[in-house]
């Protein structure tokens, strides 16, 4: 599946943009995963919005990247409900990886992930850095990839 990914910093994205992004994020960390906590964050402003949006504008998938002291992270990695499970999770890592060396070269990549999710970011030579911890209640585990 080929899709049309879009790279912008918090400035260049449009209105309806920031709203889909928004929607997805609050669909996916909000309600579907049972998680009341305040979803728009400061991070939001200096990151690099990565995306792909379907043909009804609606965000599909999506993470941000940020600097965070001396390495590089991302989060709020997601895939809409009814487009998981056919490999999109593998292209958005892929996409969020070769915009890290394009924009942020030479930095380690620090990220919390959920720990159900880790075998994903192990495909991509990501290591676990830590035991599971608690994060709005959901279990996680620190990941580093150094490139």
């Amino acid at each position: 599946m080929k899709l049309d990914w879009k790279v912008k910093t918090f400035s260049q994205l449009t209105v309806r943009e920031l709203y889909e992004i928004y929607k997805a994020r609050e669909n996916v960390f909000v309600v579907e995963q049972q998680c009341p906590y305040h979803e728009i964050d400061q991070n939001d402003l200096t990151s690099l919005h990565v995306y792909a949006i379907d043909d009804h504008m609606e965000v599909i998938a999506y993470a941000r990247i940020f600097r965070e002291g001396e390495h590089v992270t991302f989060g709020r990695v997601l895939v809409r409900h009814s487009w998981r499970g056919n490999g999109l999770g593998r292209q958005l890592v892929a996409k969020i990886l070769s915009t890290i060396k394009e924009t942020i070269p030479g930095k380690s990549i620090v990220i919390e992930a959920q720990e159900y999710i880790q075998p994903l970011y192990s495909h991509f030579g990501f290591r676990r850095a830590s035991d599971n911890y608690l994060i709005d209640n959901i279990p996680h585990v620190k990941m580093v990839y150094d490139h």
